[in-house]
């Protein structure tokens, strides 16, 4: 195979209020959030429920998205998303080198579908949103955005 896939599809919900800050370069607005996904399962020894819960920080440059984000999304929201997964280095306060890996949500090939039902009724799908149009070269991710700040 010649070619190959970075594709991450998650449903979840948002951990925290998402944090909508501009970029130093361009000026776009950018859409920070985490997203809570959890397993259950019965121990086979005792019999008990476990549970487990992974974190995963998203990271949204799409200006349509980001523009449903700040309008819908909020701590505790169920969301679908598609995106691509990146890891990036960047200093912390005391210049010791990290990486983070984001799910990145960029003009192209980018969904986000909200799950929370209207008025609490049996309606799963409220909105469905997708960047799959040609990017140009204004709309192209640059890692400097988010370089600057990491929020943990």
């Amino acid at each position: 195979m010649s070619g190959s896939v970075n594709k991450v599809i998650l449903v979840g919900n948002v951990g925290n209020q998402p944090e909508i800050r501009i970029s130093q370069t361009g000026g776009n607005e950018i859409a920070n959030f985490s997203i809570a996904t959890s397993e259950r399962w019965k121990d086979k020894n005792s019999g008990e429920q476990k549970e487990k819960t992974d974190w995963h920080r998203v990271v949204v440059f799409a200006p349509g998205l980001v523009n449903i984000i700040k309008n819908y999304v909020k701590k505790g929201s169920k969301i679908y998303i598609e995106g691509k997964l990146q890891t990036r280095e960047y200093q912390d306060k005391e210049g010791v080198k990290k990486y983070t890996t984001e799910v990145i949500l960029t003009q192209y090939n980018s969904t986000l579908t909200l799950l929370d039902s209207k008025n609490n009724d049996s309606q799963s799908s409220v909105g469905n949103f997708e960047n799959n149009h040609q990017e140009s070269k204004k709309d192209q991710f640059d890692s400097d955005d988010i370089k600057d700040e990491i929020p943990f």
